[in-house]
């Protein structure tokens, strides 16, 4: 009955995974598709998810058009989330290794006011933060995308867990040892929390590639234009243009996939080891 029970599982796990890959398939494949077959193909049949006729002509529309260079928005939202990605790790990190391990009057209270910003929707703050940008003459460029984000209250509230966990005796030892409390941080709590620092970082790069509406509202310029916004402009009044949507959404996702096949091992070893102190 036992062994019975781990293949039922088993089964039932294949069935749900194959559930939500047929999507991602169906985007992957149909943009092989000319854009006469995308939607010929409706019952339940083989070439509703594999392609008649092959064709790489919607990639090569998306790189090629001069008026929508996708190649240039994806470095754009490389470049704005990398460098998003770095400020979070370095400012959030130091955040939460204030809030974790340094004793100054008012740290709770702080903490708290801090916490009570999750509770808070973006699109509250979404009309003060840009009324700012505005006076900062900050709109049209990169300085909008990357400065507001660099700071994270769910970031901060996760690493404080991590770091809540490491000894203070160690802490104390270092600084017997003469180190000081940046070089505690940078030499004993960094390192003992790299799962979660990683995890962190694939949420906030992810994030930060997703993101539509603010870049939509900051930045007027193409060229400095974000990869979401830039795949909307495929859906007009006019018409949609399936085939170019669906080709653009594989090339955004391929670097996520990448990124998260390298640091896979640091993301399950963070969700573990929450588990487990949990």
């Amino acid at each position: 009955m036992e062994r019975a029970g781990h293949l039922l599982k088993w089964m039932l796990m294949i069935v749900i995974a194959l559930i939500s890959l047929i999507p991602i398939l169906w985007m992957i494949l149909g943009s092989f598709r000319p854009r006469q077959e995308l939607f010929q193909y409706v019952s339940l049949e083989w070439h509703l998810l594999f392609p008649v006729k092959w064709t790489l002509q919607n990639y090569i529309a998306i790189f090629s058009d001069s008026s929508k260079p996708l190649g240039v928005f994806i470095k754009n939202t490389v470049f704005v989330a990398g460098l998003v990605t770095l400020l979070s790790l370095l400012f959030n990190s130091m955040a939460a290794f204030a809030f974790s391990k340094l004793k100054f009057r008012g740290r709770n209270l702080l903490f708290a006011v801090f916490l009570s910003a999750l509770v808070i929707p973006g699109e509250v703050t979404m009309v003060p933060t840009y009324l700012l940008i505005h006076a900062f003459h900050w709109t049209d460029s990169y300085n909008a995308l990357i400065i507001p984000a660099a700071v994270s209250v769910f970031s901060i509230f996760l690493l404080v867990q991590f770091f809540a966990d490491v000894p203070r005796e160690l802490l104390e030892a270092g600084k017997i040892d003469g180190a000081s409390w940046f070089g505690i941080y940078a030499k004993i709590l960094i390192p003992s929390a790299v799962p979660a620092l990683i995890t962190m970082g694939l949420i906030t790069f992810l994030g930060q590639w997703d993101s539509y509406l603010w870049p939509l509202i900051v930045i007027n310029d193409e060229s400095k234009q974000m990869l979401q916004v830039a795949i909307a402009t495929f859906t007009n009044l006019q018409s949609t243009e399936w085939g170019k949507i669906l080709a653009a959404d594989t090339a955004a996702s391929v670097p996520i996939l990448i990124l998260f096949l390298f640091l896979q091992k640091y993301y399950v070893q963070s969700i573990v080891s929450s588990g487990i102190k949990g």
